[in-house]
């Protein structure tokens, strides 16, 4: 039985053999050969409905609507759609930082403790063992982030490195139900654009230039871990509260050229021992 990945290069295939009439038929969404229809789904009304230019770079959006008078027209069309069209997939993997000193004053006192590196060791052998091509390694610049990376960064050699404020620690939206300490409103207020802005910075389908798959680590944080999960699955961002990340877990995504996206892992920690295990 061929793959998904076959049948849409077959798809593509034809498109080209058959002329651009059968090719615009396809991408209008009268027949999408990657989607699947169920009878159980055939009288069904989904409570909340997949945004498919979420990321803003669905082909139909990037491409100028045009009248299509003859099959000449639906040629350029055609050409200029497939000029935009994702190939890759974006692989996503989310790593939150060790064990740090809760009783720091100070960011740079909060800094791992002797467990939290042991965890950060642990996640990079873990990531290492999973023999993916790294692309780059982006971290929080809060301290316990930054030695949780360097740490992993020795398990991952020769991988780009960089820094991003913008995944530092934060209180992303108000969470419902209410739970956890109080916090005035200005902390979402001048936290939430910026994690918004983070989300939007590295969560997207690939650009059409790129031809091979790509590896995304980011290191940083539970709160901005959990609201990028429930962002990237369109789930209500006020949920972000009621997931549970412990340290040095991995939180795997990823973002297919048609702009879905997958979980793959939420918070893994089968790479440590049971009594290495926290989360606070």
């Amino acid at each position: 039985m061929p793959s998904a990945s076959q049948l849409h290069m077959w798809a593509l295939g034809l498109g080209t053999v058959s002329g651009a009439i059968l090719y615009y038929y396809n991408t209008h969404g009268h027949a999408d050969p990657l989607r699947v229809y169920n009878s159980w789904t055939t009288n069904y009304t989904p409570s909340m409905k997949w945004d498919h230019n979420w990321d803003r770079r669905d082909p139909k959006s990037l491409v100028k609507p045009m009248q299509i008078k003859d099959e000449n027209d639906e040629n350029k069309y055609n050409e200029k759609f497939e000029a935009k069209r994702a190939k890759a997939v974006r692989h996503i993997l989310l790593i939150r930082h060790g064990q740090y000193h809760t009783d720091g004053k100070t960011d740079v006192e909060r800094m791992l403790t002797e467990l939290g590196r042991k965890q950060a060791e642990a996640t990079g052998k873990r990531l290492a063992e999973l023999n993916l091509p790294y692309s780059l390694i982006v971290r929080s610049t809060m301290t316990r982030a930054l030695e949780t990376s360097q740490i992993i960064e020795k398990s991952l050699i020769n991988v780009p490195v960089e820094d991003d404020s913008l995944l530092i620690e934060g209180a992303p939206i108000p969470p419902e139900p209410p739970i956890g300490q109080w916090k005035s409103e200005k902390h979402f207020f001048q936290d939430g654009p910026r994690i918004e802005a983070a989300f939007r910075k590295y969560f997207y389908r690939a650009d059409p230039n790129q031809d091979h798959d790509s590896y995304t680590v980011l290191v940083c944080h539970a709160n901005v871990i959990r609201y990028f999960v429930c962002r990237a699955l369109q789930f209500p961002p006020e949920a972000w509260l009621r997931i549970c990340l412990k340290h040095g877990s991995i939180t795997w995504l990823c973002i297919l050229p048609s702009g879905r996206v997958t979980l793959f892992c939420l918070g893994d920690t089968g790479h440590m021992l049971p009594q290495n295990l926290t989360s606070s």
